[in-house]
């Protein structure tokens, strides 16, 4: 039975420890230039080489992003990142210029190189294509169906990585020109300013300052907006497929939104290998509980149509709120660091890495030095006496 890899995003490296904390096989991330996330918390060269370390400490793998277009006077210095990255030795780079590529196989040769999704591909032929020029692997667009993906795992060698859960562009994998066109920020070296999320009405252009609906809404109407990707219900159908991989998307997104989404995922890859797959229903609960807009299966079926976008609006929806993350055993308690404000004998839920979740009052709340606390702040770190919880855990507080 195939099992697939799951592959968590890591926008920082705390993001990285909670994915790996949560159960991802391997991690995605970028470097200082030359990624498409250039708003993320990138990695300089010295914190990329503590990630590697990190990553095979914990026998754990890590995929580094090179997956921006490059125009004639953008090349300088790629040379040299690809020597650094040599010397640092991931386990892939992530590419999808042509010419991005060609550096990769000329100064980096020892490094496999994966095709992003960014390179649109969408057929058998032009998976075969990059995998006869050196590509160990192709992430397919996400404009294909569950039978179209099967039929390419069927019929390569080449390993195939599929994306089952995050935020979907608007345009065709990802290649957008809105964001150049009206902000200046290109969509395609990795700062889109996501205009496809905008609220958009008609103006007639004699009449200036008068807005009109496209649909009969006050709030106007969000017609490019898409709904996130969640295959969760298919996880069974991919395994069997052959997929050698299964991405989130999310490097933007909090530690809460990657330790959850990737120990759900990793539930549900676990379950997949026993056979007869069928998801548990408190998945899709979790699922709902981090910042999200709602979901939609997109393309896996059919063609996507006006169901898989949000009319209403551009805003996430979220179940819980982030409060903090356990470092570790302190004396007489659990020492935390507070992502959010809260108050000593409050109750609260806990969220460990093995996915168990329950409800707790956290007690009596010190500084480190042992000075009591009435509530916490955000990035303080603070010790909630006499309780023990797992490293790693997520602590949150539902929305009423």
């Amino acid at each position: 039975m195939n099992k697939p890899e799951l592959l968590a995003p890591a926008g920082s490296f705390e993001k990285m420890q909670a994915a790996v904390q949560f159960g991802a096989d391997a991690v995605y991330f970028a470097g200082s230039g030359f990624g498409l996330r250039a708003r993320a918390g990138n990695f300089e060269a010295d914190e990329m080489a503590e990630a590697f370390a990190f990553l095979r400490a914990n026998g754990k793998k890590g995929y580094v992003t090179v997956n921006a277009y490059l125009k004639n006077g953008e090349f300088e210095g790629l040379k040299e990142y690809f020597g650094l990255l040599s010397e640092i030795k991931p386990d892939s780079v992530i590419v999808s210029d042509p010419g991005v590529f060609h550096y990769a196989k000329k100064y980096a040769p020892k490094i496999p190189i994966h095709i992003s999704t960014q390179a649109n591909v969408t057929n058998l032929a032009a998976v075969e294509f990059w995998h006869e020029m050196g590509a160990e692997r192709v992430i397919l667009a996400r404009e294909l169906s569950g039978e179209e993906i099967r039929h390419i795992c069927k019929n390569t060698s080449c390993e195939i990585e599929v994306f089952v859960h995050g935020a979907m562009c608007i345009s065709m994998s990802g290649r957008c020109l809105i964001s150049n066109y009206m902000t200046g920020r290109d969509a395609n070296a990795g700062d889109c300013a996501q205009p496809c999320r905008w609220n958009y009405a008609l103006v007639e252009q004699s009449r200036e300052g008068q807005y009109y609906p496209v649909e009969q809404d006050e709030r106007g109407t969000y017609f490019y907006n898409s709904k996130d990707l969640c295959l969760i219900d298919r996880i069974g159908e991919l395994t069997d497929a052959g997929v050698k991989s299964l991405k989130i998307e999310g490097r933007m997104k909090s530690v809460m939104y990657v330790s959850v989404v990737t120990g759900v995922y990793r539930q549900a890859i676990e379950k997949a290998v026993q056979g007869n797959y069928i998801a548990d229903k408190r998945w899709m609960e979790m699922l709902q509980s981090v910042s999200h807009r709602e979901y939609t299966e997109a393309f896996y079926d059919s063609e996507a149509d006006h169901k898989s976008m949000n009319y209403g609006t551009s805003s996430y929806i979220r179940g819980c709120e982030y409060l903090g993350q356990v470092l570790g055993d302190a004396e007489d308690g659990t020492l935390i660091e507070a992502k959010g404000k809260f108050s000593a004998d409050e109750a609260v839920s806990v969220l460990t890495p093995d996915m168990d979740e329950t409800h707790i009052l956290t007690g009596a709340i010190t500084e480190p030095s042992g000075k009591p606390l009435e509530f916490t702040k955000p990035g303080i770190k603070c010790i909630l006496k006499g309780l023990k919880l797992p490293a790693g855990s997520i602590i949150r507080r539902y929305e009423k």
